[in-house]
């Protein structure tokens, strides 16, 4: 079992910056892959990044690809995502995810675990 908090959320302008984390539970949280997904309102949950149990990959949407960096740090049980050159559209809450990775990435269904999700608004 592994339970998931994410922080950092807020208010941003356009063209700023957020770093997301994601405290992990758990004593197997470096046995899992890792996702942040995020979901705006009237809109369905979406798959922004993803990294896998040691870090060694990482897979991001079309969307924040170039903008967006996903870690994480298994010695603090933890992922993180900053996000840089924020734009309006990135307004959403924000979760984090594990599954075990054998199943793959970029689907909500591939993931066991879920935070509560953290508020990101970017203004323009």
């Amino acid at each position: 079992q592994v339970q998931l908090v994410e922080s950092g959320g807020g208010l941003a302008q356009a063209g700023g910056s957020l770093r997301l984390s994601c405290a992990a539970s758990g004593r197997t949280f470096s046995s899992y892959a890792m996702g942040w997904f995020r979901q705006a309102p009237g809109k369905e949950r979406e798959f922004v990044a993803a990294i896998t149990w040691n870090g060694g990959r990482t897979y991001y949407a079309d969307s924040v690809n170039g903008r967006f960096t996903i870690s994480r740090d298994n010695a603090k049980n933890s992922v993180y995502l900053q996000m840089n050159s924020l734009k309006p559209m990135d307004t959403a809450v924000y979760y984090c995810a594990a599954g075990s990775g054998s199943r793959g990435y970029r689907a909500s269904s591939e993931y066991d675990y879920w935070g509560q999700g953290t508020q990101v608004t970017v203004s323009s």
